[in-house]
C-alpha cells in the first residue's frame, strides 16, 4: 500500500521546497485588458458604464497590467467596432501573458443572434468568435451586458475563461452584475481563501452574490444570472453551484463542472505571484490542474496507482512554493 508514500512525499517536499523556484528565463511580457464601453443609450447609464470603466482601469493600474479603452472619447475615422477588431489583430496570437476583453454596456438577443450594442455598428457573438479563433493564449472573455448568454456558447475554448451576466438571451433588462464585478476584481474582501489576492472565480462570486442581494433587499424577481465557463464546453456554471470555491451541484447530464482555473487567474496578483514570470505560472498552473483531474478520477484508479501518481504531481508542484 502507497498511503505511507504521502508521509515521504511530505518530508521530500519539505527538503524541495528549500532549493527555491525553477530557473526560467524571465520575460517582460504583462497581461493586456482591453475595454469596450458600449453606446449608453440613456445619459445616466453613460455615466455607470463609465464608472465601470474607471475601476477596471484602477486594476489594471494596480495590476501593471496594459489597458485598451475604446467608446469613452470621440470616436475617429474608424468606429468603435473597426477599432475593437484593429486592436485584436494587432495582439500576439501566442505566448503566456493573459489577454482580458471586458464588454460594457447593453446588449440584444433576437432569439438567433446576441449583440453587443457599440456606438456605430454593433458586435455580434459570431463576429467576435471568428476575430478570437486564431488566439493560442490565455483569453478571459467578460461581457457584462444583457442578453449575453449566448456569447459565452459561441466563444468557448480551451484555455479561455468566458463570463456573462446572463443566463439566457432573454434576460434583457439592465444587468447590474458588471457594477459588482468591476468593483470585486481588486478589492481584499473578495479575495475568499485569503491568499492575498483575488482571483476571477472569487470576483465573480462575490459579484453574483452582491447582485442577488439588491434583488432581494429591492423585493424584486432577479432579471439576471450570471454564467462561467472555463473548460471549454461551452455549458457554464452559475454562482449559486458554489459552495466556497468549488462548484458542488452537479448537471443533469453529468457535464464537468467550472471554477478551477478562474481561480488561477488574477487580475491584481499577490507579491509572490508578481515575481513569477508568465512562464513560471504556466507550468505551476498546468501542475494544479493535472493535480485537480487526478482528484475528479480517484475512483477510477487504484489506492497504489493514485497515490503513486499524486506524489509525482506534488514533488513537481513543490519548488513553486518555498
Amino acid at each position: 500500500m502507497l498511503k505511507p508514500i504521502i508521509s515521504a512525499t511530505l518530508v521530500l517536499l519539505s527538503a524541495t521546497l528549500a532549493l527555491g523556484e525553477p530557473a526560467l528565463p524571465a520575460t517582460n511580457e504583462q497581461t493586456t485588458v482591453i475595454l469596450a464601453v458600449g453606446a449608453p443609450g440613456e445619459a445616466e447609464l453613460g455615466g455607470h458604464f463609465g464608472q465601470w470603466a474607471t475601476n477596471w482601469q484602477n486594476a489594471c493600474r494596480q495590476g501593471n497590467a496594459r489597458c485598451l479603452t475604446i467608446g469613452l472619447t470621440a470616436t475617429n475615422q474608424l468606429s468603435d467596432q473597426d477599432r475593437l477588431k484593429e486592436l485584436l489583430q494587432n495582439e500576439p496570437k501566442t505566448g503566456q501573458a493573459e489577454l482580458w476583453l471586458v464588454l460594457i454596456g447593453h446588449g440584444t438577443f433576437d432569439g438567433q443572434e446576441a449583440k453587443f450594442n457599440l456606438r456605430g455598428p454593433d458586435l455580434s457573438a459570431t463576429e467576435l468568435a471568428a476575430w478570437l479563433k486564431p488566439f493560442n493564449r490565455p483569453l478571459v472573455i467578460i461581457d457584462t451586458s444583457s442578453s449575453s448568454a449566448p456569447f459565452l456558447k459561441q466563444l468557448s475554448a480551451p484555455e479561455r475563461v468566458i463570463i456573462t451576466a446572463t443566463s439566457s438571451g432573454y434576460e434583457q433588462n439592465y444587468a447590474r452584475f458588471g457594477e459588482y464585478l468591476s468593483e470585486a476584481i481588486r478589492d481584499p474582501q473578495a479575495d475568499l481563501d485569503k491568499d492575498g489576492q483575488t482571483s476571477l472565480l472569487e470576483a465573480f462570486l462575490t459579484a453574483a452574490n452582491r447582485v442577488a442581494e439588491f434583488y432581494r433587499v429591492e423585493g424584486r424577481l432577479a432579471t439576471e444570472h450570471a454564467l462561467l465557463d472555463d473548460n471549454g464546453d461551452g455549458l457554464g456554471t452559475p454562482a449559486q453551484w458554489f459552495r466556497g470555491l468549488r462548484a458542488t451541484k452537479k448537471a443533469s447530464d453529468h457535464a464537468a463542472l467550472d471554477g478551477f482555473r478562474a481561480h488561477q487567474i488574477h487580475l491584481v496578483r499577490s507579491a509572490a505571484d508578481r515575481d513569477r514570470s508568465p512562464e513560471q505560472r504556466a507550468r505551476r498552473d498546468a501542475i494544479e490542474r493535472a493535480i485537480n483531474e487526478l482528484r475528479n478520477k480517484k475512483g477510477e484508479l487504484t489506492e497504489d496507482e493514485y497515490y503513486r501518481q499524486l506524489e509525482t504531481r506534488l514533488l513537481e508542484l513543490a519548488p513553486f512554493y518555498p
